[in-house]
């Protein structure tokens, strides 16, 4: 079966939002949404693929941040918090927008505007993620940040080992 070309498209923050929020299961491709919201025909629709199908390149992003010193040369914790939490968004923005909704106990963690977190409290230090419509308390201790990001990443369906890696090197 020959692969398929796929291209870019740009499209406004709103319909972005509406195709991330249409996601069935994590991995589920723009054009995979885009197809079912439209009803075209689709082999897709007809052979489900396995849940693991999109695992061969989840992590790749990940991987690389861990492997180049990227981490390493940032700072302090929130620096290297801010920057995972920006590598998981590019990898799959879609995962991220389902896994965003882990909550604390008292707290939110993710918002799509620093004025929300900010009505969630008055300590919450909101930073945006780069690359990305979410923002991100960061008056949390550095526990707090790696529990984030494993809730996150689990949520996101990577692997357990990766998670951990990921999260200690905070």
């Amino acid at each position: 079966m020959p692969e398929k070309m796929m291209k870019t498209i740009e499209v406004d923050e709103e319909l972005y939002r509406y195709i991330a929020s249409n996601t069935r299961h994590i991995g589920e491709s723009a054009s995979d949404i885009l197809r079912r919201l439209l009803n075209l025909d689709n082999k897709a629709d007809a052979e489900p693929q396995p849940a693991t199908a999109p695992v061969v390149t989840q992590g790749e992003g990940v991987r690389h941040m861990l492997e180049s010193g990227t981490l390493a040369a940032q700072d302090s914790a929130i620096e290297r918090f801010m920057t995972i939490l920006s590598v998981l968004y590019r990898e799959n923005p879609a995962a991220f927008a389902q896994a965003s909704d882990i909550k604390g106990r008292k707290r939110i963690y993710f918002a799509d505007s620093e004025a929300a977190l900010l009505a969630a409290g008055n300590t919450t230090k909101p930073r945006a993620i780069e690359g990305s419509p979410y923002w991100v308390i960061t008056n949390t201790n550095t526990g707090r940040k790696r529990n984030i990001v494993a809730q996150l990443m689990a949520a996101m369906g990577y692997a357990h080992g990766l998670i951990e890696r990921v999260s200690q090197s905070i």
